[in-house]
């Protein structure tokens, strides 16, 4: 069982993350202050650090230096809540393996270990724990998983079903895939479910967040490097190439990725085979690559931002993940499915969701989708004190719909509801029977308002 050792000086957090890490199966220990942390470290043997990069007692790079002097083999995860590119760099130039910016969540901060841990696994024992890993990954994508979880359910909304038909489809081939769609729809949850499902399912399931990386260190994540290659290069280093061979390599928000970036990424996929920093040595991969954005590539390609020849091979076939307003069939569904998960998570017991709040849920838009939807619950479910969840839990941005009714001025309830159904008219392309479902109506109470409002439509 790794050995984990927490620096931070904010203890509720501090506490929290320790109390989630520990249910991960980690040993962690926990220091607020930097002469607390160095007693431990040369007190007992630690496989990683995660630290804070602001410390009210120390200067987090000189940190990072101490900590590599006592031990340098101990893996390096440094937090920043202010994610600057250049603190990350020199971060990195001084032996960190990787950065996380606050907040994030806790899926983040699991793979972000992982992929730390498994960087100090030598490419002659991969073949062993890569089973391993594909379990663990699959446990936490199943039981912890804090981003959407929408692909877990089986929607039953014509364009759930029709997801659910291009995933089964594509995931016994070796197509690459392309998968598009609003943030937070579950863009990486289909992309595991097309990787659980294709014969390379036994073997790893990378994934990669290309707006995250910085295009100086994008190279080092890619293709790995060996000790000594550049100032900070410590240690050799699996990148994420190797670490999915046999399996996935999931690239997501790949429209970020530099121009140049995406040249090396393009030889990678052409030749099949990679170099790490400061190699000659070749290593044969064979990877299936899907990507995700949630911009238009076909518009970067037109403005010479992102390689055409590179679109055309990532973009084999292409899956659109529906917003929560395209499948608000499953509104019901997901909402459910992430109340019982709360309560597992939160070791709560709330059995239900007030008539208000489902009203207030179905007047929402949900401009972050199922991500939103997960954290509006699980903040709900924690405040909620009996067994119900009501409106006054909810976030203001959700109540102030439902509650324009009330208010006084232009906008009374008949022009919200006439705005609702013109909108939802739109969104199907003037579809009614669509249209009724978005609005959980009945086709005839849609044609009763549309001619009580006299939409001539």
């Amino acid at each position: 069982m790794p050995n984990l050792l927490i620096i931070e000086d904010d203890t509720a957090f501090c506490q929290m993350l320790q109390k989630f890490l520990t249910k991960h199966d980690y040993n962690v220990s926990i220091s607020y202050t930097v002469p607390e942390a160095k007693l431990k470290l040369k007190e007992s043997n630690f496989d990683l650090v995660l630290t804070d990069m602001r410390l009210p007692d120390y200067d987090g790079l000189q940190l990072l230096s101490d900590i590599k002097a006592i031990d340098a083999t101990i893996q390096v995860i440094v937090m920043t809540g202010y994610a600057e590119v250049g603190t990350a760099v020199e971060a990195m130039k001084k032996g960190a393996f990787d950065y996380i910016a606050k907040p994030f969540t806790p899926d983040e901060i699991v793979k972000t270990i992982q992929k730390a841990l498994a960087s100090n696994t030598t490419a002659e024992t991969q073949h062993i724990v890569k089973a391993q890993k594909t379990t663990s990954v699959t446990k936490q994508d199943n039981n912890e998983r804090e981003s959407p979880a929408g692909a877990v359910i089986k929607g039953v909304s014509d364009a759930s079903k029709k997801l659910d038909e291009y995933v089964k489809l594509v995931a016994p081939t070796d197509m690459s895939v392309l998968i598009t769609g609003e943030s937070g729809t579950g863009k990486e949850v289909t992309a595991k479910a097309i990787h659980d499902n294709s014969q390379r399912k036994d073997f790893n399931f990378v994934a990669v967040d290309c707006g995250a990386i910085p295009k100086e260190l994008a190279t080092s994540e890619f293709f790995g490097h060996v000790k000594g290659s550049f100032t900070g290069a410590v240690e050799d280093k699996i990148g994420n190439f190797e670490a999915a061979n046999g399996g996935t390599l999931f690239l997501d928000e790949v429209g970020n990725l530099s121009y140049e970036n995406q040249i090396q990424l393009l030889r990678a996929l052409q030749e099949r085979k990679i170099k790490r920093i400061g190699s000659t040595k070749e290593i044969e991969v064979d990877i299936r690559i899907i990507t995700a954005t949630n911009e238009d590539l076909n518009a970067f390609v037109e403005k010479g931002k992102f390689r055409e020849d590179l679109f055309h091979r990532l973009n084999e076939f292409s899956i659109h993940i529906p917003s929560l307003e395209e499948r608000f069939d499953d509104l019901v569904l997901f909402a459910e499915y992430f109340l019982e998960k709360a309560n597992t998570n939160l070791n709560k017991k709330v059995r239900k969701f007030s008539s208000e709040v489902w009203d207030a849920f179905r007047q929402y838009h949900w401009p972050g989708n199922l991500r939103e939807l997960q954290n509006v619950i699980k903040r709900a479910v924690l405040l909620t004190v009996g067994d119900e969840i009501t409106k006054q839990v909810l976030p203001s941005e959700l109540t102030q719909d439902s509650e324009k009714t009330a208010l006084s001025g232009n906008f009374s309830k008949s022009e919200y509801e006439k705005e609702r159904i013109i909108k939802a008219l739109q969104k199907t392309n003037f579809n009614k029977s669509k249209a009724a479902k978005l609005l959980q109506v009945t086709r005839k109470t849609l044609y009763n308002k549309i001619n009580l409002y006299n939409l001539d439509l």
